[in-house]
């Protein structure tokens, strides 16, 4: 039998700001369009007429706790 350590010899660097900033930024502005469809779209605040959308996020209002009935 014979004993094979693996060295490795490829250094990971670090993933620069600039490159990890406009994916943050899309990913926390679809995060809060998504908050603003589970917790305000109904009623006097809703951008579409009828509870289409309120039916179909209401299983999520009531997993992160928005009242809605």
């Amino acid at each position: 039998m014979s004993d094979t350590t693996f060295a490795p010899t490829a250094i990971p660097t670090p993933i620069p700001l600039g490159e990890i900033l406009p994916w943050a930024i899309f990913a926390g502005l679809l995060l809060m369009l998504a908050i603003y469809f589970i917790g305000a779209e109904e009623g006097a605040t809703a951008l579409f007429s009828g509870s289409n959308v309120h039916e179909f996020v209401h299983d999520g209002r009531h997993l992160l706790g928005f009242p809605c009935h």
